[in-house]
């Protein structure tokens, strides 16, 4: 009796499930050309606080100071984020060669520059991209000048902010601050000139703002930072949601997090853990309030959907064993591994009459080879 028997044959290119996205400076280990006070370590500025003084790296005042992260390993780098001290003295942070490279020549310094950073508000934070560049050291230098050098936090990463040239809406926008103010890659709160950087809604319930990232990713990171001239509780209490449905306006897609602890001006990082979605939203449900958002980044890598698919093969003889059935996949994998690479073949069930052929998407991944 003839028997069918069902295999299935999934790709590992099709079944990502990492995480997608963490500051690589956390891995990493920290030196500066000297410390100041014997205190402000360089450890400091990867220990991922970004508030509080107390917390940041600073050299003594002498030329040429920097401050060297050693990532251990190569990396292809595309963001670097940089915070700046809180209590006045930005001219510390402000000015730097930001270098990348795997050389130590110089201590590091001589390696290609990302950026130079600039000046920034008070306690805030500044994305830097790098587009790329790949290295195992991350240099901050202050080349040719006699001064301090202060950095409360350095985070690295090997993503993009995904929400950059994308488009936004919100449920309703306060005079001029309108949604696309929140991805114009500009952190800082409201300008002491009255001109705003941030979304804004209307005192209304249920107030929401809306990301389209224009395709579907696997996203690790929403970052958000808030306004910095008092109204933090605008951006405090919002649920960030993350999917591809656009009922409710999006606003009934999975909860990623619940905004909080937010201080003037600063940013907060929130974990998604690989969350799958083209739009993000960030929504302010029930209560009569305001949503003002200063800056909202996304990271993560397009979403790459599982695919699996059935084959039937059929065999005349009426004898099947485990053994035999081993040997049969082994004789597959060989065949098919001399134009596919990175894939597990196994079998679905046992022999039966039946036969089909069938392609399906979506489904459990299984390890891949």
């Amino acid at each position: 009796m003839d028997k069918l028997i069902h295999l299935i044959l999934l790709s590992g290119l099709f079944c990502i499930t990492e995480s997608i996205q963490a500051n690589l400076a956390l891995k990493g280990t920290a030196t500066q050309s000297s410390i100041y006070l014997n205190t402000w370590l360089a450890q400091h500025a990867i220990d991922g606080v970004r508030y509080g003084d107390a917390y940041c790296s600073a050299t003594e005042e002498r030329s040429d100071s920097w401050w060297r992260l050693d990532l251990l390993d190569v990396y292809e780098i595309k963001t670097v984020i940089i915070t700046a001290r809180s209590d006045g003295y930005l001219f510390q942070t402000s000015g730097a060669e930001i270098r990348i490279g795997n050389s130590l020549d110089n201590n590091g310094n001589n390696n290609s520059i990302c950026a130079v950073t600039s000046d920034p508000l008070p306690g805030n934070t500044v994305s830097f991209s790098c587009h790329g560049m790949k290295g195992r050291y991350v240099n901050v230098v202050m080349t040719g000048r006699t001064n301090n050098l202060a950095l409360c936090e350095v985070e690295v990463y090997d993503t993009e902010n995904l929400a950059v040239n994308r488009t936004a809406t919100q449920s309703s926008t306060y005079d001029t601050w309108t949604a696309q103010h929140a991805i114009d890659g500009v952190r800082y709160g409201p300008d002491p000139l009255g001109s705003p950087f941030c979304s804004h809604t209307l005192s209304v319930s249920d107030s929401w703002w809306r990301l389209d990232l224009l395709d579907n990713y696997d996203i690790s990171t929403v970052v958000i930072t808030a306004r910095s001239d008092g109204s933090v509780y605008q951006t405090n209490g919002a649920e960030i949601r993350i999917g591809n449905s656009l009922v409710n306006n999006g606003n009934n897609n999975p909860i990623c997090a619940v905004t909080s602890g937010f201080l003037l001006g600063q940013t907060i990082s929130f974990s998604c853990h690989g969350m799958d979605g083209r739009y993000v939203n960030v929504v302010r449900s029930g209560p009569t309030s305001y949503l003002a958002l200063c800056e909202v980044e996304v990271y993560g890598r397009i979403s790459v959907h599982r695919r699996r698919t059935f084959l039937s093969l059929k065999f005349s003889s009426s004898h099947y064993t485990a053994a035999e059935s081993d040997k049969i996949l082994h004789q597959l994998q060989s065949v098919l591994g001399s134009n596919i690479s990175d894939f597990n073949l196994s079998w679905t069930q046992l022999p039966k009459k039946e036969e089909e052929q069938q392609e399906e998407d979506g489904g459990p991944c299984v390890k891949h080879l």
